[in-house]
């Protein structure tokens, strides 16, 4: 009797295709993993932290040129407002800018998708400021020693860059409820509330146009730390004196 084991060979063609499946579904399935990661990424940068490049020097030495900071977009969600101090990024339509008029709808969203991953520069009508006045605050420039009061108050401006003065220009404003007067700390190159009182809104931010607080600056890597607090405006009472408050004031543009 023929005991000899009968051997099958296995087509050659049968591994190939195989093969090829394997590597379809691993790319697939690496797609649909790189897809998931984007769009969680861009839900959490609309509603919890946006990462957000610097493009200028106007808050210098706080925030440097190509810091890359993140926004946390839930500090006013629940009832709080911006504080005098904090350093805020908001939309400047309708305020230091102009409605928008139009463009590429695709470019737009393409523009807006990369910059809420911190992959390009942010909008032109998103801006970096720190907020110096709240709803009700009388903010003057400057007193008879060259500094900043707020309610009547002098404010030691610590954080602005080294040299620069409080501002170049007189002005005095009573800030409507509602709304927020806001500087850069590189006071010489820093186009902001001064800059836009004969702006659309007068220079003055609405509070609801504020995108979030910078709290934190997560690159380059040997700047990683909290963006730093102040203690400047903690003498500062919460409303102007009722004598002191004479209306609206004005100041040169530009």
């Amino acid at each position: 009797m023929d005991t000899e084991a009968q051997h099958t060979e296995r087509d050659p063609s049968t591994d190939t295709e195989d093969g090829s499946r394997s590597a379809r579904v691993s790319w697939r399935r690496t797609g649909l993993l790189g897809a998931a990661c984007v769009v969680f990424l861009l839900l959490l940068s609309h509603f919890v932290i946006q990462p957000f490049l610097i493009p200028s020097s106007s808050m210098e030495p706080t925030l440097q040129v190509g810091d890359r900071i993140l926004v946390n977009k839930l500090a006013y969600r629940f009832g709080s407002e911006p504080r005098r101090g904090d350093v805020v990024v908001f939309d400047g339509t309708g305020s230091f800018v102009r409605e928008d008029v139009g463009g590429n709808p695709l470019t737009g969203l393409l523009h807006d998708a990369a910059a809420a991953l911190g992959f390009a520069e942010p909008d032109e009508t998103d801006f970096v400021k720190r907020v110096v006045g709240v709803g009700g605050d009388r903010v003057v420039c400057c007193d008879k020693d060259g500094r900043l009061t707020v309610n009547g108050v002098p404010v030691e401006e610590r954080y602005v860059m080294l040299g620069d003065q409080p501002s170049r220009v007189p002005f005095d404003i009573v800030v409507p409820e509602g709304k927020l007067w806001v500087m850069g700390d590189h006071r010489s190159e820093s186009s902001d509330s001064r800059d836009h009182l004969g702006s659309p809104g007068g220079g003055m931010v609405p509070v609801d146009k504020v995108v979030g607080r910078a709290d934190w600056i997560a690159w380059p890597f040997d700047r990683w730390s909290t963006v730093p607090g102040t203690g400047a405006f903690d003498a500062v009472p919460a409303t102007a004196p009722t004598a002191a408050v004479g209306g609206h004031g004005t100041g040169p543009r530009g």
